[in-house]
């Protein structure tokens, strides 16, 4: 292996030690200051669900968790609200469409809800400020807890 790539993969497990050993906080109970830079673990207890990275923490966490937030920035909770009414699939037709899901009563309603559970759940997250590093340490975190939400399927 790379000396300068295996240099980058011993750096994880500490981090992911940091972020694992935080005190979970909630949502709503944010205080400053936050790090900009790093990545967030949402969790149920001793559940990890989902695991993401960003380089504006405060914000990319309002976009999960806001009842005012869409598709395209609440993607856990949409995720969560595919599983809850079996739309599991991803499509670039217009039926099936994220746009069209929104539009299902039963969808939308389960999308609110997703966001309002993905805003109670347990937090934890850890500062990463290289990008090279912070991408490789959102995928060995999601790898190491199994944490079920998370995709990097091509699409």
């Amino acid at each position: 292996m790379d000396p300068s790539f295996a240099s980058l993969i011993e750096s994880l497990e500490p981090k992911c030690i940091a972020l694992l050993t935080m005190s979970p906080v909630k949502y709503r109970s944010l205080s400053p200051p936050l790090p900009n830079r790093g990545i967030y673990l949402f969790s149920e207890g001793d559940r990890h669900l989902y695991v993401g990275r960003t380089n504006r923490l405060r914000q990319r966490l309002a976009g999960h968790c806001l009842p005012s937030a869409s598709h395209f920035t609440a993607t856990f909770a949409f995720r969560l609200a595919r599983e809850s009414t079996g739309r599991l699939k991803a499509t670039y037709k217009k039926e099936g469409s994220r746009a069209a899901l929104l539009e299902d009563l039963a969808f939308k309603t389960a999308f609110t809800a997703g966001k309002a559970r993905v805003a109670g759940l347990d937090l934890r997250y850890v500062e990463e400020m290289d990008p090279t590093r912070q991408a490789v340490l959102e995928i060995y975190v999601a790898t190491v807890l199994g944490t079920p939400y998370n995709d990097f399927e091509n699409h």
